[in-house]
């Protein structure tokens, strides 16, 4: 939001004059923080159903989790190492940090009355989440016995006395600080963590007043209600003066010396052993637990009193996402069988996936196309005597990797296959340490990147011998190799056997696995290389062309907008005309709508069943279409300080499905979509008189790929 003291009249100002004026951006934590509030949205949203309201409180405090972990934890380094460098907006760390806290607090305590209306809704519908105080005789006789057989064996208390120091409290961790009393009327602290390895919804039997339970109903009890309502069996001889629950959240955040490091793997392997002890950044607490319990923890956890957060239970929401996993097809969105094109279907027919590429580009949109014939690409490549080599890139693949079993059968069956694992995907390290030795075991030729980068793009290159001649087959994505996530989050995957292409994806894996100063590409946009000057170029060639009075347009859709030079050029399109719109899901640092600023461009939102994050990038160009896709997001780390591709989109075919069937439903959008205001702030699309509803992932789930009537842009 805007600060009180400055209004839009006040940034009616030219960006030519000043660009650097840090009024006309916005700070990215501000906006991240922005985000959470459209999430939080979805989850009070009534027409969404039951357990995806309650997927989506997860998710909110699962984002908010991690934003604390790094990015506050971030701006506390940067305080406590005296670095006074401003944000986009004009703030010193301290600014920043004093302007997150108040917001991040309202947003937990939101989401908790949020989880107050839904828990009579879903005990209408048959899923009762139920206090331990709550329970009958019946279901406490049941609940005690679960307690002496599943739970009791698995608790560890831990006394805090002369003796015994303070306990290490892991990261993420949901604990209860219990005061107990021996036999001399001493009292003494203890902690008790809630185990992450039991379920935190425990089934219970049905009420004895029920009557006859419907098939379909639940009872579920939280367990840190139940491992505090059995305290006594933990501190036998002992009185249970009081316990409170309590969740800490430690600085994530790994700073590898690449350097310096001898083996970079077992570096970033000490360093995931490491993060369990980082510095605290937040302890949430609830409003019954006394000052002198409080206390003690800000005392011992080194803490200041503002990293304390009062909250009403329960503490760590981030598990209301597993009651998906109960059997209530009526409480979910509707389910659907993802689509293939008719091209891949026919190459399965005939066994031939090379032929189709061969034939034509091909396009595939996830989740509504299957991540299947990624996986049949890879499979295929494995098992055919032609292919002789294989590629590709690793980010974040998951502990179930059928992409990663393709290319273990592509080296047991004598194929090269040389694949660059990124272990620095944070929060995926531990997968890709186990899966890059796993490769390694298998003869596969793994590297882990270049020093100071990080390896984010997506791509999969496939080396066959065609006759007297070599041939390259590319599956270039926005999003990874991961089949779980390809349901989740809408991405991109292009086939090709382009040439140039293919050059360039063979040079581009010659600057990951060797020694390469290449300076320019065919084809392709290479971060850090010539991606930056590139996307400010395809700016400036609009402008021009809106100076010509060609109609500029230009359409972005990306995860985040945080660069500083982007922006001002964006500011100058607007400015010349130039009709703007971007698609960020995200935060977005650039104020749309300030009169002789940004009047030209449109900032569209949109927090949906699927997380969005395919990034498009669509010039008008005079009429000569040009959309890149890629990895990268238009930040800093990704223009600067990763490896990234964009690749074009050549076929006109898919030109315009990518234009009327993605980006103009995307635009279109009035029920999931928000428009960001000058301030920052957000409101929801609605659509206007005898409009219809248009969800734009609803009507991509509906609509074949390059099928559908166009949209006007």
């Amino acid at each position: 939001m805007l600060p009180q003291d400055v209004t839009l009249a006040a940034l009616n100002l030219s960006v030519r004059e000043d660009p650097n004026d840090p009024r006309l951006y916005l700070g990215r934590e501000m906006s991240m923080l922005e985000f959470q509030r459209r999430v939080l949205e979805e989850a009070q949203d009534p027409t969404n159903p039951l357990l995806e309201r309650a997927k989506f409180l997860g998710i909110v405090s699962s984002n908010l989790s991690e934003f604390f972990m790094v990015r506050v934890a971030g701006l506390k380094q940067q305080i406590e190492a005296g670095v006074a460098d401003l944000s986009l907006d004009g703030r010193t760390p301290a600014e920043q940090l004093a302007a997150i806290r108040p917001v991040a607090l309202q947003l937990m305590r939101d989401a908790r009355k949020c989880l107050g209306e839904l828990i009579p809704l879903l005990d209408q519908a048959g899923i009762h989440i139920l206090d331990y105080d709550a329970l009958d005789e019946k279901q406490k006789a049941g609940v005690e016995a679960y307690f002496d057989e599943m739970v009791f064996p698995v608790l560890t208390p831990l006394a805090f006395d002369p003796g015994r120091p303070f306990p290490h409290i892991s990261n993420m961790s949901l604990n209860l600080a219990v005061v107990i009393c021996d036999q001399q009327g001493q009292e003494h602290f203890t902690r008790v963590k809630v185990p992450n390895t039991l379920p935190r919804f425990v089934p219970v039997c049905p009420r004895q007043d029920a009557g006859q339970a419907a098939p379909h109903e639940q009872w579920l009890v939280w367990m840190e209600q139940i491992i505090a309502a059995h305290l006594g069996s933990l501190f036998p001889g002992m009185t249970i003066v009081e316990a409170y629950p309590f969740r800490v959240t430690r600085d994530a955040e790994m700073l590898i010396q690449e350097l310096e490091a001898p083996d970079l793997l077992e570096t970033i392997e000490q360093g995931v052993r490491q993060r369990r002890f980082g510095s605290v950044v937040r302890v949430t607490v609830t409003e019954a637990m006394p000052a002198h319990i409080r206390n003690l923890l800000i005392e011992n956890l080194d803490i200041e009193p503002s990293d304390v957060f009062t909250l009403e239970p329960p503490l760590g929401m981030s598990e209301l996402g597993k009651l998906q996993s109960l059997d209530r097809r009526d409480l979910k969105d509707l389910s659907f069988t993802p689509s293939v094109p008719q091209a891949i279907e026919a190459a399965s027919r005939e066994g031939d996936i090379f032929a189709a590429i061969r034939q034509q580009d091909i396009l595939l949109h996830h989740p509504y196309d299957s991540f299947t014939p990624v996986i049949d690409f890879i499979h295929a490549a494995a098992c055919d005597p032609n292919v002789l080599a294989i590629k590709q890139t690793l980010y974040r693949v998951g502990k179930n990797a059928p992409v990663v079993e393709g290319l273990l059968e592509a080296a047991r069956n004598g194929k090269q296959v040389a694949v660059l694992v990124e272990l620095k995907a944070r929060f995926d390290e531990e997968s890709n340490i186990e899966w890059a030795r796993a490769l390694e075991r298998e003869g596969v030729h793994v590297v882990y990147g270049l020093l100071g980068l990080k390896t984010h793009s997506k791509i999969a290159l496939v080396v066959r011998k065609e006759g007297d001649r070599i041939r390259r087959y590319m599956h270039l994505s926005t999003g990874n190799y991961n089949a779980v996530t390809a349901q989740l989050y809408t991405d991109l995957g292009l086939f090709t056997c382009d040439p140039d292409i293919g050059a360039d994806a063979s040079d581009v894996f010659n600057y990951l696995t060797g020694y390469s100063a290449k300076p320019d590409y065919r084809k392709f946009l290479v971060a850090p290389i010539n991606m930056r000057s590139k996307m400010e170029a395809l700016i400036q060639r609009e402008i021009k062309h809106q100076q010509r009075g060609e109609a500029g347009r230009l359409i972005f859709k990306v995860n985040s907008l945080v660069d500083k030079s982007i922006i001002k050029r964006l500011y100058r399109a607007s400015q010349a005309g130039v009709q703007v719109d971007l698609i960020v899901r995200g935060m977005c640092c650039l104020r749309p709508g300030l009169p002789g600023v940004s009047e030209n461009i449109r900032v569209t939102s949109i927090v949906g069943r699927f997380l969005e994050h395919s990034r498009i990038y669509y010039c008008r160009n005079g009429g000569a279409e040009e959309i890149y896709l890629g990895s990268a997001d238009l930040m800093p780390r990704n223009l600067d300080r990763r490896v990234e591709i964009s690749f074009p989109v050549e076929d006109r075919r898919l030109i315009r499905h990518l234009r009327d069937d993605v980006l103009a439903i995307c635009l279109a959008d009035n029920v999931k979509a928000r428009r960001m205001l000058p301030d920052g702030s957000y409101e929801r699309v609605r659509p206007g008189p005898n409009e219809p509803l248009l969800d734009s992932q609803q009507w991509l789930i509906s609509h074949r790929p390059l099928a559908g009537a166009p949209c006007a842009l």
